[in-house]
């Protein structure tokens, strides 16, 4: 399996309903927490707005914010999406990295279909792990995670 092609549409084809559950949590909001390395390794957290479109997670910034300046020097990335004040579907958290794209047709086709100001950074996202949590009958606290190359785990704890 080619790991490098790890994107939105490689989760939505091995694991549907979590991808479906996923996309169904971040859409319940428009901002969310986006956690960056700075220079010295210690974590940065900023809000952030998120669009899953074409097959792929995108993260559009300001230009020279310093979480796209974070991610042009370290791709790494988590992204929580907010869980507001109901947490019925559950808690989902996405880990990856995120690589600039500067021109091309993909950026051409976010741009028609967001309009975001000009001038951005747009970051396209290869997923490590997508794990979403939530309680089960009022007893279990459940995970499910799933990682490239693996089927989704569901772990249950009491």
């Amino acid at each position: 399996m080619d790991l490098a092609r790890m994107n939105w549409a490689a989760l939505t084809t091995t694991a549907p309903e979590l991808a479906a559950l996923s996309e169904e949590r971040f859409g319940a909001h428009r901002h969310h927490v986006l956690a960056t390395l700075r220079r010295d390794g210690s974590p940065r957290t900023s809000g952030l707005e998120v669009r899953f479109l074409g097959g792929e997670l995108w993260l559009g910034m300001m230009p020279n914010s310093l979480k796209a300046l974070d991610l042009l020097r370290d791709p790494r990335f988590a992204l929580q999406a907010n869980p507001g004040a109901d947490m019925g579907s559950g808690d989902v958290r996405i880990s990856g990295r995120a690589f600039e794209v500067e021109d091309g047709a993909a950026r051409a086709a976010y741009v028609e279909e967001v309009e975001p100001p000009q001038p951005f950074h747009l970051f396209r996202t290869e997923l490590t792990e997508v794990v979403r949590t939530y309680v089960e009958d009022e007893t279990y606290l459940v995970a499910q995670v799933w990682k490239p190359g693996e089927p989704v785990r569901t772990l249950r704890r009491r």
